[in-house]
Formats: C-alpha cells, structure tokens, sequence
C-alpha cells in the first residue's frame, strides 16, 4: 500500500485498522508540522490537542484483543527516518518548558522522579509510530497493527501519556494563572533524587512563558 492508496475509497472508513492508522497519521503529520516552527505561538495547544487524540487510538489498541501477526517474524522495514532534526527543533520551539520530571511506573513504590523531555518524547512516539506505519503502507496491515499494539504497551503509550501531563500541566498553569514548579536547571543527563531536584531547580514563571507559547492566563 503506497501513500496514495492510504486512504483509498475502496477501504471502510469503519474499519477499525483504518481508523487506527488515520489517527497515527495525523499525528505525525502534525507533530512534523509543529516542528518546522511556522507557528511557535500555538505549539503546546496544538500537542496538548494531537497527543491527547493518539492516546485515544492507543487506548482502543490497549482494549482490543491481541492482534497476532501473519508471519512468525517481522518483514525487514529498512532503515529507520533520522529524527535528530525533528527533536532538535522541538527542543528549540519548547524551550523553556520542554524538561520535566516524570515516575516512570506509578504502582512502583517510592520511585524518584527523573527528568525527562518532551522533544526526546515525541520523537521516540513517532518512531514507534513511523516503524508500524511503514508495515501498514506496504499492506502488511496485521502486522502494522500488532506492532502498535505491542510497542504501545512496551514503549509509546507511556511514554506519550507522560508528555500529555506535561502538556496539560503547562497549560492548567498558564490558564490558572498559576506559577510552574521550578524546573529550570533540571536536566535529563542527571540522576537527580528529591532534594537534589529542589536544590537544582530554578524559577520558572507563567508570565515568562504564556507569551511565547501562545497561551492566555485567566485574568
């Protein structure tokens, strides 16, 4: 199945891996649109809008049975797309907000928050997104969909539902009119426990923030 035939007519918009990649490809589409920095103002709405709507197809893969691939082993897909530039973009547009802190596994007792980052997310999604898109455009669409499923629960569903907290959080603050948790310091090369996170932190207002990102707090 080639680009031009992703969305060919003779497909059931009803189905349910139809509706599954069209979401996948939207999100891509405009995450890789996000990033070319056209319109910096309105970058965070936009990916608070974008990942909110992937987790939902995630969470109908999560729901669904498992979906067993056709062949015992994975087609080759060929080298994966160079994402350096599109995270490096990202970063660019999401400065200062694009490090946070994040408990990878909430039912893990006593677990730190590490940093993390939203660019470094988001390229790590659309990897796992590209990799399955690639299997569904060459008709091999059960495994395309095995493969969502799958790295859903072992990578890109964590891993997105996370940058949509940070997301929301961002806003909440800035519509709240609500002064963020000091960040700014905190790194991802750093192994940080919860003092350490408080020392390193710096100040990061609303108001420094609201404006660039295209965000409106309540007045």
């Amino acid at each position: 199945m080639s680009d031009a035939t992703l969305h060919a007519t003779d497909q059931n918009p009803d189905d349910f891996a139809v509706q599954i990649a069209d979401q996948i490809e939207s999100f891509l589409v405009a995450v890789t649109e996000v990033a070319k920095g056209d319109e910096p103002d309105s970058a965070v709405p936009f990916l608070l809008l974008e990942v909110s709507q992937l987790m939902l197809a995630g969470g109908r893969l999560g729901a669904h049975e498992d979906i067993v691939p056709d062949e015992r082993y994975e087609p080759d897909t060929g080298p994966e797309q160079d994402v350096d530039q599109l995270r490096e973009n990202l970063a660019r547009i999401l400065d200062p907000i694009d490090v946070y802190s994040e408990v990878f596994d909430p039912y893990e007792p006593r677990r730190a928050p590490v940093p993390a980052r939203i660019s470094d997310d988001l390229t790590d999604v659309i990897t796992d997104l590209r990799h399955g898109m690639v299997h569904y455009k060459a008709g091999r669409t059960t495994e395309a969909l095995w493969w969502w499923q799958f790295s859903y629960f072992s990578n890109w569903g964590s891993t997105a539902s996370a940058t949509l907290r940070a997301l929301q959080s961002v806003v909440a603050h800035v519509r709240l009119n609500q002064p963020l948790e000091e960040l700014d310091g905190l790194d991802t090369d750093q192994d940080l426990g919860d003092d350490a996170l408080e020392t390193e932190a710096g100040h990061v207002m609303v108001r420094e923030i609201a404006g660039p990102l295209g965000l409106r707090p309540v007045t």
